[in-house]
Parts: structure tokens; C-alpha cells; sequence
């Protein structure tokens, strides 16, 4: 078939190399001509993995080109993806403008007949919208809009798109349903899970799906805080948990929590349309408090190891939103810096993909080549990303680098015993810090938890 996707960044870019993998002809369409000058050249304007030989293949198969021309991209095609940004808004809610210009271009350029599908996290209710919008501009043009929402993971986009665990489809005709069961049959035949549904339910579907996971990061971050006060450890906790089928294990990993484009938008994004339609989902109001939580946590405890902020020097390993990724907007680590650089302190970090992105986030930031030279001089070192190297650093050449043994994990990344054997006080979420007294070879475990009578006392 003959596809147009519509903006080319993370969502749109993997669309367009999956759908041309898939088989069919696809143009990609961008406004960013430099962009669009890069992925002619077969040059990702973001890192995601196997993304790049993905994107050659294509290319070179002539299955797969880039326009900065919507007339030219929508030429041909039958079926159109909408895969342009929702940023959030100052008031939280999606910001659509870049919808409502691909709505314009399609009311411009488009074929009769052709199926316009926003795969854009959009409130349910936008379809109408961009329907109204296409119809107000080319009341004679014949068309259809469905909903098909991704729900691709970053660093892990390319393998979702491809190898998805569902697929769903919300339209409000058969002969929507049916081409968008022919765009997705070389998938959907090996055995891809298709979910066919109206129009608004998928459009919900997406929003709750992001919603839920973000409540279950701040579900385990609010066991952090508790058992760091019964003296408990958050980690067997969540093992615990997550060996319950009904709950598994994804998503429960307490630390600095959830950030990134899409989970902080999307929660508030579905509490707003829901107070717009006369509901006060009260409880993701608190899934966010607790993410906001999860920060001021982390704050506090770089705060009680250092003492004071002023004059520290603090090497933040990790700057990406989580690992395998680039993307540092919305990342809780750069929040971090900018919190602690705040504060008084000075930052020098490291991450092996993002650095770059987190820069143009805080530009004040200072860059190190790598973990060691970041470490160098510093009074705390904090891992605030979870990527794979930290899990095997050397933490004697860390502790030879700093000026302070002060190790603060802010994902849990480290077992407890590796910071404190070489020669750290390691502060963890959801664990009593551990460290060993000067001189002796004895581990201390500080703060004593409270006293079980006092529990008592408390719970009346």
C-alpha cells in the first residue's frame, strides 16, 4: 500500500522504517527540511537501537523516502499517519496545533478516499476534531479517520513496532477497519494481537495505558518511602510483588521516577480531560504528588549525606530520561542537576548516550568524557540513570577519584553490598544507608528503624 507519515520524530520515524519493513511504499513528511536532509542521508536525528541499519535497508530497497513536501508525500497515498507532537502545555493539557496543520495539509493534498490515522497520544475526542477540520477545508473530499495509537517503547521502538503485543484499531467504518487490517496483515499473520474498537476507546485506551504504568513507578516509590521508615527493603518488596502474575514486575522499580515526553503529559493530560468531562480523577493527581515525591526524596538525601549543598561538588552518572535512550526531555536526572546546581552545588555529569540533549536542557551543565573523570574531586556521586555499565563499574578506581565516599543510587542499580565494600557510604531508595565505621571493618546501618512499639503506637 502507499502510506504518508506525517512528522518524522521518534513515533514517526519508526513508523516510517516498520511500515516499510512491513512491505509497503512509504514517504515520510517533515517540515524540518534539515531534518528531512539528514534522513535522506540515511542519518537518525536521535539514537534508538538497530534505528540506523533499519533506516538504510529501506532507503536502499526504495521502499522508504523523506519529503519536506506534503503534496508530494500525500500524492499517492491511501492511507495517512498523523504522527506529529503533543506537547504539554502550561495548563497541562495536549497541546494539538501541530495537529490541527497536518489536518490543513491533508485537507489540501490528500486523494479521495484516502484513511487519515492519528497514531499522535491525543485526547479522546480529537478524531472529531480533526475530522471537522479536514471536512471545514475540503467539504467535497471523501475520507475516514481512525485512531491507532503506539505504544513503542523508547530504545526499545524499532523491536515494538515490529513485534508488538497488541495492535489496536479504533474506526468507525468497515472500510476503515479493513485497509488498516491490510496495512498491519504481515505482522498481524505471524500472530500480532489486533484490537478493533471505536474511534474514542482507542484514543482512551493509550492515555490510560501511560497512566497506569506511571502509577505503578509511583506506587513503588511511595514503598520506598515506607520502608525506609519500618526499616524494611523496598527491593524484596517489589520482588515480592512482582512475582504475583496479576501484577508483574515491570514498572515497579523504585528510584527518582517516571519522566521522559510521555508519562508526566499523558497523566496530566487524562486528569485534565477528565475534570473537562465532569470526573475529578483525583487519583492520578496523586500518582503525580508521589513522582514529585520521589524527587524532593532523592533531594533530601544527597542533602543529609552531604550536609550542606553549598560549595559541594556532585557527580550525577546519568543524565537520559531512562537507559538505552538519548532523550533527556523531561528527565528526572537533568531535574536533578538543575535542583542541585540550585541549591549551590556544582555538577559535573556523565551518560553515554544523552549528554548532548541534556546540555541544551541545562547548559550550565558540566560534561565528563566518562564516569571517572566525572567523579574526580567530587563530594557525592549519584547514579540517576539505570544504564547497564553502572551495574559494573569500578568502584575503587570511583572511590581513588573522589574527594568524599559518598555514594548516593538513585535507581538501585548497585547490590548494597558493592558500595559500602569499596569503601562508600551508599544511601539507596527504599534501604537503610550502609557504611562502614573509619578504621573498623564493621557495617553500619543508619538510621536505626523505628521501634516496633512505636509502629504500634502510631497505628492505635
Amino acid at each position: 500500500m502507499n502510506i504518508a507519515v506525517i512528522g518524522t520524530g521518534h513515533v514517526g520515524l519508526v513508523s516510517c522504517v516498520a511500515l516499510a519493513r512491513m512491505g509497503h511504499e512509504v514517504v515520510g513528511f517533515d517540515v524540518d527540511q534539515e531534518k528531512v536532509s539528514l534522513l535522506q542521508r540515511g542519518v537518525t536525528p536521535f539514537h534508538e537501537p538497530d534505528l540506523d541499519s533499519a533506516l538504510h535497508g529501506e532507503l536502499d530497497g526504495g521502499r522508504l523516502r523523506f519529503t519536506a513536501s506534503a503534496s508530494d508525500a500525500l500524492a499517492r497515498a491511501s492511507v495517512v499517519f498523523i504522527c506529529v507532537g503533543t506537547p504539554m502545555g502550561e495548563d497541562g493539557e495536549a497541546d494539538l496545533h501541530a495537529m490541527e496543520q497536518a489536518a490543513s495539509q491533508i485537507a489540501r493534498d490528500a486523494n479521495d478516499g484516502v484513511i487519515v490515522v492519528e497514531k499522535s497520544t491525543v485526547p479522546a475526542g480529537t478524531a472529531e476534531r480533526v475530522r471537522t477540520a479536514i471536512s471545514l477545508e475540503a467539504p467535497n473530499l471523501d475520507f475516514d479517520v481512525a485512531s491507532n495509537p503506539e505504544f513503542l517503547r523508547e530504545g526499545h521502538a524499532l523491536h515494538d513496532a515490529l513485534f508488538p503485543d497488541r495492535i489496536v484499531v479504533g474506526v468507525s467504518s468497515e472500510v476503515a477497519a479493513s485497509i488498516l487490517r491490510r496495512v498491519y496483515e504481515p505482522i498481524t499473520s505471524n500472530g500480532a494481537l489486533l484490537i478493533e474498537t471505536d474511534v474514542r476507546t482507542a484514543e482512551l485506551a493509550k492515555h490510560a495505558s501511560n497512566a497506569f504504568l506511571a502509577m505503578k513507578i509511583s506506587y513503588a516509590n511511595a514503598l520506598a518511602r515506607l520502608s525506609e521508615r519500618l526499616g524494611a527493603d523496598v527491593r524484596d518488596v517489589i520482588e515480592v510483588l512482582g512475582a504475583d502474575p496479576r501484577i508483574g514486575p515491570a514498572f515497579l522499580g523504585a528510584g527518582l521516577g517516571y519522566g521522559g515526553y510521555c508519562l508526566p503529559k499523558d497523566v496530566l493530560g487524562l486528569e485534565r480531560l477528565s475534570a473537562r468531562v465532569g470526573y475529578d480523577f483525583g487519583l492520578l493527581r496523586e500518582v503525580d504528588r508521589v513522582n514529585r515525591e520521589a524527587m524532593e526524596a532523592t533531594v533530601e538525601k544527597i542533602e543529609d549525606a552531604l550536609w550542606n549543598l553549598q560549595g559541594k561538588r556532585i557527580c550525577i552518572l546519568g543524565l537520559a530520561f531512562k537507559a538505552g535512550t538519548d532523550d533527556a526531555r523531561l528527565s528526572p536526572a537533568v531535574e536533578l542537576a538543575r535542583r542541585l546546581r540550585d541549591l549551590g552545588a556544582s555538577v559535573v555529569a556523565y551518560d553515554p548516550m544523552a549528554s548532548a540533549n541534556a546540555q541544551h536542557e541545562v547548559p550550565e551543565l558540566d560534561i565528563a568524557p566518562d564516569p571517572y573523570v566525572a567523579a574526580i574531586g567530587a563530594h557525592c556521586v549519584v547514579i540517576a540513570t539505570e544504564w547497564a555499565e553502572f551495574r559494573h563499574l569500578d568502584l575503587k578506581a570511583l572511590r581513588e577519584a573522589v574527594a568524599t565516599p559518598i555514594l548516593v543510587d538513585a535507581r538501585n542499580v548497585l547490590r548494597e553490598d558493592q558500595g559500602w565494600a569499596a569503601g562508600f557510604a551508599y544511601y539507596s531508595m527504599g534501604r537503610r544507608p550502609l557504611q562502614r565505621h573509619p578504621g573498623a571493618s564493621d557495617l553500619f546501618v543508619l538510621p536505626e528503624p523505628a521501634p516496633l512499639d512505636a509502629v504500634a503506637d502510631a497505628a492505635g
